[in-house]
């Protein structure tokens, strides 16, 4: 680099960047530095130009490798970064362009250098490469084996600190690049690291104080937007879908940092600003994944959006995730739905659903939905989820979730649609079909052995378990609602009756028994009273009937059972599962940020 360098083919070669990595000690004070920091090399905008800079250095950070534990001149260049951000903020005011355009080059070229050092070392290894001074030096200080900590409490105190303006745009992001890249050893290694360097410091360290900040001012920038200042080179492009790494990043360092839910003064931030950010980017994984956090870590913040009074705002996108499940992860469908199932706890939302009238939602596809509640809304994107889970990925943790979303709600079932109150008994009427064709395979099987002692046989008692469990909730869902809202769900009732013949086979059965005795007793009272109206019977008149009928069923015949209530809890180490996510989401959207995918081992290249 330095003075003489234009394009990546000729970086090899630069004296500058020769001397840097040679056998030479090179002083703090040296000029050097200067013409080092002072290069008009157009950095790169994207991870292919990235890789091409990785590929053409190799040389270099060789050499460097090999020789900085003589020269120390790795911690050299990171002292001369250090020292030149003390001025930063004040170089902004006063719009300093050389000063901010060196400290920029500056930590780029740290940034480049750390990442070949993580990905080459272990993380003991690269730390005693903070360490390394030339030995005569003067400026030897008792305490360089803090270099690292200094370095990210500087990069913490950039990002928050520094505005972001057009000529500080580039440094903040690189700013950002550079801690993603000191926390990246985990990219190498398939285990989760619970004890590396940089989470201590950033942990328990001198950088603790600052994370609060950090997290705050990163959420302040999701809010923001920011788009490129026009025009220049820029360390990151700005992704069409508001995606981006800082986002990816604000939700890594939320996570590590465990949200201060304990603490809700920790930092204050505009809520309202927030929540309409969080409504406009749920198409983006890392949005989707950060408002679950907020949901699920900070009490204030879950209090905020459930006193919402649009919050189909927020919803209705999540819907939309849940909706077309089939061109999402399995990541981002998890996280929508613990999203839905940590809203349906609160029952203050599962009333005010239904009171939300929608118009037209042109990408639900199956039927024309010209008027519906985000309640019914709802009910129907989570029973689909449910019916597509059974029929491609059979995963239990879905339908768990969303059995529990709808079970949480079913008290509050207010005047559902026509079509919610079908698929609600379709769906039923799907799990009685599977169920009855899992026992004619086991008898079918049980037959073949008898024959044969040599006929392995498949299990089907535990298939039969599971569709069992699915069955029984979804008849508490329907027994809860007739329970307690029957006269709010005309339509209800009527899908019920219209199906009633689904019932017969579950109202002996041993699992079903007890479950079954309010849903018979409302069939064979509404079916009683229809009978008396006489013969081709309106749709209207039918439906009149039941509202009449709902007043005069005496409650009291009802059995009582305890209130469905399920609450969403993490996993015992939920680091499993969020590590290998965020740091999918930061290798994914990180556009001007390469890693070798040869390299990566905590996930495999198709997991984002």
């Amino acid at each position: 680099m330095g003075a003489n360098s234009s394009s990546i083919s000729e970086l090899p070669e630069n004296e500058y960047l020769k001397r840097l990595s040679g056998t030479e000690s090179i002083s703090e004070n040296d000029p050097f530095w200067n013409q080092l920091l002072s290069f008009s090399f157009t950095t790169p905008t994207n991870s292919a130009e990235l890789k091409l800079l990785e590929e053409a250095t190799i040389s270099v950070c060789k050499s460097l490798v090999e020789n900085n534990p003589r020269t120390g001149n790795l911690g050299a260049l990171i002292k001369v970064f250090l020292s030149r951000t003390k001025e930063l903020k004040i170089s902004a005011e006063c719009q300093n362009h050389l000063f901010i355009w060196q400290a920029h080059n500056a930590l780029f070229l740290i940034c480049c250098l750390l990442k070949v050092f993580i990905c080459q070392m272990p993380e003991e290894e690269m730390q005693l490469h903070f360490t390394y001074e030339e030995k005569s030096s003067v400026t030897f200080q008792a305490d360089s084996e803090d270099l690292i900590e200094e370095l990210l409490c500087c990069l913490i105190k950039l990002i928050i600190d520094i505005p972001l303006l057009d000529i500080t745009y580039e440094i903040s992001l690189e700013a950002v690049s550079t801690l993603v890249v000191f926390l990246s050893y985990q990219l190498y290694h398939k285990e989760i690291l619970r004890h590396s360097i940089s989470h201590k410091y950033l942990m328990h360290g001198r950088c603790l104080p600052y994370t609060s900040r950090l997290v705050k001012t990163l959420l302040y920038n999701f809010i923001r937007q920011e788009k490129r200042p026009p025009p220049g080179t820029h360390i990151f492009q700005q992704q069409s879908d508001g995606g981006g790494l800082l986002y990816g990043l604000a939700s890594g360092v939320a996570n590590n940092t465990a949200f201060p839910s304990s603490n809700p003064h920790a930092f204050q931030i505009n809520f309202n600003s927030l929540y309409t950010a969080l409504c406009d980017q749920q198409k983006s994984d890392q949005a989707t994944l950060l408002l679950y956090m907020l949901l699920h870590q900070n009490s204030n913040v879950r209090t905020y959006m459930l006193a919402r009074t649009d919050m189909e705002n927020l919803v209705v996108p999540i819907l939309e995730i849940l909706y077309h499940v089939e061109e999402r992860n399995s990541h981002h469908v998890y996280m929508a739905l613990i999203i839905l199932l940590i809203l349906t706890e609160d029952d203050g939302f599962n009333r005010s659903i239904h009171e939300v009238i929608l118009k037209n939602i042109t990408w639900y596809s199956e039927r024309v939905l010209t008027e519906i509640s985000l309640g019914s809304l709802l009910i129907l994107v989570v029973i689909r989820t449910i019916q597509y889970n059974m029929t491609r990925t059979r995963d239990k943790y879905l339908h768990t979730n969303c059995l529990a979303a709808l079970a949480n709600m079913s008290a509050q079932f207010r005047s559902l649609h026509q079509y919610a109150a079908q698929r609600i008994i379709s769906l039923f009427s799907l799990l009685s079909k599977k169920h009855n064709k899992v026992l004619e395979q086991a008898t079918q099987s049980l037959r073949g052995s008898l024959s044969s002692d040599d006929v392995p046989l498949p299990d089907y008692a535990q298939d039969l378990n599971v569709i069992e469990e699915v069955i029984r909730m979804m008849l508490e869902i329907i027994n809860s609602c007739l329970t307690n809202s029957l006269h709010h769900n005309p339509n209800l009732v009527y899908a019920l009756l219209y199906k009633r013949d689904l019932f017969e086979q579950f109202r002996t059965h041993p699992s079903f028994q007890d479950i079954m005795q309010n849903i018979d007793l409302v069939i064979t009272f509404f079916s009683s009273r229809l009978q008396q109206a006489g013969a081709e019977l309106s749709v209207e008149r039918v439906l009149e009937i039941i509202k009449q009928g709902a007043v005069a069923l005496p409650k009291d015949r009802l059995r009582k059972f305890p209130e469905l209530k399920f609450k969403y809890v993490e996993e015992e180490q939920p680091e499993e599962f969020f590590i290998p996510y965020v740091w999918s989401l930061v290798y994914n959207s990180a556009v001007a940020l390469y890693w070798n995918p040869q390299d990566i081992q905590l996930f495999t290249m198709d997991s984002g």
